[in-house]
């Protein structure tokens, strides 16, 4: 954010969520409540001062979440997500296995969240084929606030919420 302030900012104005991912990229759940809840701060106050929004979507890093990260989370005002569907690109095993990956994953369904980087290597060159296979498979995009519970909801071990 700080070195790309104006794409944060056209990410907003194009009506994309923003969302905290952390200060530092730590497992959250090995942090005292105070550093969890300041490295959500840091950057939540970072983001208010540059676009003056309030963000409230926190996906974790290294998707280490517990009871005691979502807590946090929540007094902060955020809503913890999680992805069910990992494309791994961040291993770096080309943009084809990419595809393959996400489009024959086992949990892909209404609902998933598909887990990409935007500095990996082989991503940018894989979103085009990927997008359009799933749109042409039925599936449609929209925002994770859109998508996501915001009550009477628990998220089970692999990532999706459970309507409670």
């Amino acid at each position: 954010m700080e070195a790309y302030p104006d794409d944060v900012k056209a990410i907003l104005a194009d009506g994309h969520d923003l969302g905290n991912h952390s200060e530092n990229h730590k497992n959250m759940s090995q942090l005292s409540d105070e550093q969890c809840k300041e490295e959500l701060q840091k950057v939540h106050d970072k983001v208010k001062n540059l676009t003056g929004y309030d963000m409230f979507l926190f996906r974790p890093p290294y998707g280490d979440y517990d009871n005691h990260v979502i807590t946090n989370a929540r007094e902060l005002g955020y809503y913890t997500i999680q992805w069910d569907v990992d494309s791994l690109d961040w291993k770096d095993y080309g943009a084809n296995d990419i595809i393959e990956r996400v489009c024959g994953h086992k949990h892909l369904g209404n609902g998933t969240i598909i887990l990409c980087h935007n500095g990996a290597k082989y991503t940018a060159d894989a979103l085009d084929t990927l997008i359009t296979r799933l749109k042409e498979a039925g599936y449609t995009f929209v925002p994770v606030s859109d998508l996501i519970y915001k009550n009477n909801y628990h998220m089970n071990s692999e990532g999706r919420q459970i309507q409670d």
